[in-house]
């Protein structure tokens, strides 16, 4: 073999050295580009983190009307039931719509828990817009406390013509960390 075609094991180690931490740090950024890519795209069912103001010029579109349903998921390591008051609601897009979740905390103690929104099919995701929703902040119930949380939202007038139904889906996790905190200050 020439002196050329031949590596020698110090490049041949540098090389897959540099591959691995290539591959290190393109899986590290790979659920941030992804969340990003959902929440701009609406592919996933990913809703918006932040309120939609809504224009007082909106169209309401009275000759549709979109059927939302509501579901509610709470983690098994979150001892809270939590439901929605209304399982669906015939709306009009482009018309403001408020409808609540109840939560319960059947716990001893106080509890923090964050609620994550999706929406179905992914494509509506662009198309639900939520002005008050209480996955914007944690939730602290106490022992034994229960709390109506409401969620305020408009279904654009262009969400497309084929889409009839739309599910608004809420999984409520419990904050470990938050709730370890409440506990060592009490």
């Amino acid at each position: 073999m020439s002196e050329m075609t031949r590596k020698k094991p110090w490049q041949t180690v540098a090389g897959l050295t540099v591959m691995a931490v290539a591959m290190f740090g393109f899986g590290y950024l790979l659920v941030p580009l992804y969340d990003k890519f959902c929440e701009i795209t609406g592919i996933g069912g990913r809703t918006a983190d932040t309120a939609y103001q809504v224009e007082l010029n909106d169209e309401i579109d009275y000759g549709r009307t979109v059927r939302v349903q509501f579901l509610a998921t709470v983690n098994s390591a979150l001892p809270w039931r939590f439901e929605p008051t209304d399982r669906f609601m015939d709306v009009h897009p482009g018309k403001l719509y408020e409808t609540t979740y109840i939560a319960y905390n059947r716990a001893d103690q106080p509890v923090v828990a964050q609620a994550v929104p999706s929406v179905a099919p992914g494509r509506a995701a662009l198309f639900f817009n939520k002005t008050e929703c209480f996955c914007f902040t944690e939730q602290l119930l106490g022992a034994g406390e229960s709390r109506d949380m409401p969620v305020r939202f408009v279904v654009d007038p262009n969400l497309p013509d084929r889409v009839d139904l739309v599910t608004l889906s809420y999984i409520i996790y419990k904050n470990d960390e938050a709730t370890a905190v409440l506990a060592a200050v009490n």
